[in-house]
């Protein structure tokens, strides 16, 4: 049966019956029907054990992160342990574009799907009405007077859909460009804001541009940050789904992890940490960039850090690194696993399994994880559900009692500089970084403006560990190019743009959205 179809023939549970797995009461949702809700404020008293699950870089193969964590959920629940995951919302981007849906597939999938990867409960529709209203309201202020005398508006709209003709567009008095909604400084803000007047106190803290002597002109200054909390407000509720086996799932924010951290919020995360025992959340793409930043960025405002990652691949992706060799394409989980272990010592490698995968390709890979000591196991979610990944999730237990060694990358008191120097040496293996006169440029302005000391949040190419996303092998004596920099002060990182990286992507020549289509009031096509 094809997702759909699967998705159909289970029962859904009440969403409140749901709710009540975590002790969650029917006066703390916000319902949207009977199968998905928002949770109003609440806390337990639990503090449960982190599980953060990454992959090998992606390839047109996939590597199975939401199958493999929705899994491990519904595995940790037949083992009759109080477990939730959390993670991040689908954007309309790729669901329109190259990638289609992002709710799992086969027997390990968040329901109800289509709603999920589509409006859903509107949080992302809101956080672009936020975003727009503050660049209306800027340019808004410079029509009439801009007593705060700002010469350079450092501040772009969005949109949740790829648009590449909305990369250089003209305004009339300025030429500008849009993001993605998922590259908005606002979607940032909203993942990393801990609770409402945290949430606002940072939407007032964006700087919007730049005076004559370039210092930095902040969002509070126009007193727009109360307005920007009230558009958000309904949407900073974390939203609540199920699994196909019932299972409970909070599903909240949605930043790309290549052009931003890609997570879910830490409000969520942390209301998963305080009703749960264990919490099974999911970074981004490769782990030289999701969990990269999850360990850097997300970490330090969680005040915690993963006790076990799950690291998954697919014998197919292994091979796309190798030219058809896995023994040249092993290489691309060597450098994930070393990346890890530089940060975090609790690891446990996860291969999804294909029919075709032999027992010698098999053999092989556990022989190199063994001979870095983490742990190997085979799971199969997408075809069996809970039960498929049994093994990784009694694996994923005995792990976690292991201590955990675990460290940032790099102290936020260096240099910039400093920080992407190691960073493109630990884990995207670089010899060298160059720098483009606008690049140079943006470093001064934030030396003048005192502002140096935050995390580096790295956009580059997800297809490879280097800056290259035609570079599938190890990289070896190579450059990175630091093409742009771009401070979101709100959100607490600064951005720094690789190569020919973009914000806003467009659509393929054969996008998702042909696929698509209503069928018997059914929406299909997605996945």
């Amino acid at each position: 049966m094809i997702d759909k179809e699967i998705e159909q023939s289970v029962k859904k549970l009440d969403i409140r019956e749901v709710a009540s797995k975590l002790n969650i009461k029917d006066e703390n949702l916000i319902l949207y029907g009977n199968d998905k809700a928002k949770i109003t404020t609440i806390s337990g008293d639990k503090k449960a054990k982190l599980i953060l699950v990454t992959a090998i870089n992606p390839t047109p193969y996939g590597e199975g992160k939401t199958t493999v964590s929705i899994g491990l959920l519904d595995a940790l629940s037949k083992l009759n342990k109080k477990a939730v995951a959390v993670l991040r919302e689908p954007s309309m981007g790729p669901v329109f574009g190259m990638k289609g849906g992002a709710t799992g597939g086969g027997y390990s999938q968040v329901i109800p799907s289509a709603d999920i990867n589509l409006h859903f409960t509107g949080d992302i529709h809101a956080i672009t009405s936020a975003n727009n209203l503050l660049a209306a309201a800027i340019d808004n202020h410079i029509y009439y007077g801009n007593e705060l005398g700002i010469e350079k508006v450092l501040f772009n709209r969005c949109l949740d859909v790829n648009d590449r003709q909305l990369r250089n567009i003209n305004l009339g008095t300025r030429e500008e460009s849009f993001n993605i909604t998922a590259a908005s400084e606002i979607m940032s803000i909203f993942c990393l804001s801990k609770d409402i007047n945290e949430l606002e106190r940072n939407l007032g803290n964006i700087v919007i541009g730049l005076r004559k002597d370039n210092s930095f002109v902040y969002a509070k200054e126009i007193k727009i940050e109360k307005a920007l909390t009230a558009l958000l407000k309904d949407a900073f509720y974390p939203n609540l789904v199920q699994t196909l086996e019932n299972n409970p799932v909070f599903i909240h924010g949605g930043p790309f992890a290549n052009i931003s951290f890609g997570c879910n919020s830490i409000k969520s995360t942390n209301l998963a940490l305080s009703l749960a025992d264990y919490v099974i959340t999911e970074a981004g793409f490769g782990a030289d960039l999701g969990a990269e930043k999850f360990f850097d960025i997300v970490c330090r405002k969680l005040n915690t850090y993963p006790d076990c990652i799950v690291l998954t691949l697919t014998i197919k992706a292994l091979k796309y690194y190798g030219n058809q060799d896995l023994t040249k394409g092993i290489n691309n989980l060597i450098i994930h696993i070393e990346n890890l272990l530089k940060n975090n010592t609790n690891i446990v490698v996860a291969l999804n399994r294909y029919e075709e995968d032999t027992e010698e390709e098999i053999s092989f890979i556990e022989k190199v994880c063994q001979k870095y000591s983490v742990p190997f196991v085979i799971t199969n979610s997408y075809k069996e559900g809970g039960i498929g990944a049994i093994n990784l999730a009694k694996k994923v237990l005995t792990v976690m009692d292991n201590k955990n060694n675990f460290k940032y990358l790099y102290n936020l008191d260096l240099d910039l500089t400093k920080k992407l120097e190691i960073v493109a040496k630990n884990i995207y293996r670089a010899t060298g970084i160059s720098y483009s006169d606008k690049a140079k440029e943006k470093i001064k302005i934030l030396e003048k403006n005192n502002i140096t000391n935050l995390p580096i949040c790295v956009a580059k190419t997800q297809y490879s560990v280097s800056d290259d996303k035609n570079n599938l092998i190890l990289p070896q004596s190579y450059t990175i190019h630091v093409e742009d920099i771009k401070l979101y002060n709100g959100a607490g990182f600064i951005t720094i743009l690789l190569n020919s990286i973009l914000t806003m992507p467009g659509l393929t020549k054969e996008p998702n959205y042909l696929k698509i289509k209503v069928n018997n009031d059914e929406i299909i096509g997605i996945s």
